[in-house]
């Protein structure tokens, strides 16, 4: 892939992407640090409901008390202390994350905000116990770390990787569909890295397993934040060394190759079949955008 100096780096356009807070994590560990921010007239709570926010004339919504459960987020570029907190009631004009990120109405910063909100709350909601002994766990440095008295070990929010490829054959690129998507929805493969494997290891693995697909030379393109709960897609583009595709249908109700020439017209939404690509603030779209372009 050229490597332009003066482009816009191609993770930074995605949604949930462009996060502009300043985390703060050589001060988070300090209980009275983050006790002081938590009293700081410039603290704003920002509230969850699930994946739904607040959101009003295109602006995150936030409150001005901070409750002692809510997580630190960190410091907005005015100097705002930001916090997140699970509403325990449905949001007045809520919308939920995905939908922002498609109509792309909302700040990148603050669509990237709303996604660091919803994983690390997600991920305090369901580990409020010891993995080790089963006790109750403490909330830590702001919220970045659960902390069990009983045994002491320590527990930090995770971030599950997950490779996604656009495989190229020539002038044919090969896109899959699941059952439950959009009818006519056609995207890139994807698949968790699982313990032991690099990430070229597990898309060969994935593609092969789900098309039948023998993968060769990979390249990374980008990657994005996906609060679902708390995903990193990583975009990649791989070269097949064989085109005869097996399905497997317990994970794809289709997969076929598609030509440059139908790709475009996925892209301008006028393929004859009305088949198209996921929405532009998608990862799955800006690599199948970069790899139809190459030569």
């Amino acid at each position: 892939m050229p490597n332009d100096a003066g482009a816009i780096e191609p993770s930074r356009i995605l949604g949930f992407s462009g996060g502009s807070l300043d985390r703060a994590a050589a001060f988070r560990h300090d209980a009275n640090w983050i006790a002081a921010r938590r009293a700081d007239p410039k603290a704003r709570l920002l509230r969850l409901n699930g994946d739904k926010a607040r959101i009003i004339a295109n602006q995150l919504h936030f409150e001005e008390a901070v409750d002692a459960e809510a997580v630190f987020l960190g410091l907005d570029v005015e100097g705002n202390v930001i916090f997140a907190g699970e509403a325990a009631l449905p949001l007045e004009d809520a919308r939920d994350l995905r939908s922002l990120a498609i109509e792309g109405q909302l700040a990148a910063q603050d669509l990237a905000t709303l996604a660091q909100a919803r994983s690390l709350l997600h991920w305090h909601q369901r580990h409020r116990f010891c993995a080790n002994c089963g006790h109750e766990t403490e909330m830590k440095d702001g919220g970045y770390r659960r902390h069990c008295p009983h045994c002491t070990a320590d527990h930090f929010p995770r971030t599950d990787p997950v490779a996604i490829i656009v495989v190229r054959s020539g002038d044919n690129f090969l896109l899959g569909r699941q059952a439950s998507w959009a009818p006519g929805r056609y995207s890139a493969l994807a698949g968790f890295i699982e313990p032991g494997e690099t990430i070229e290891e597990a898309a060969r693995r994935e593609v092969l397993e789900e098309s039948g697909i023998r993968v060769g030379p990979i390249t990374y393109v980008a990657s994005q934040p996906w609060p679902y709960p708390s995903s990193l897609m990583i975009g990649l583009i791989g070269e097949a060394l064989n085109q005869d595709i097996v399905i497997d249908k317990t994970e794809l109700e289709d997969a076929r190759w598609f030509s440059r020439a139908e790709v475009r017209l996925m892209f301008d939404e006028r393929h004859p079949q009305g088949l198209g690509v996921p929405p532009p603030m998608a990862i799955a779209h800006k690599i199948l955008e970069t790899a139809v372009t190459w030569p």
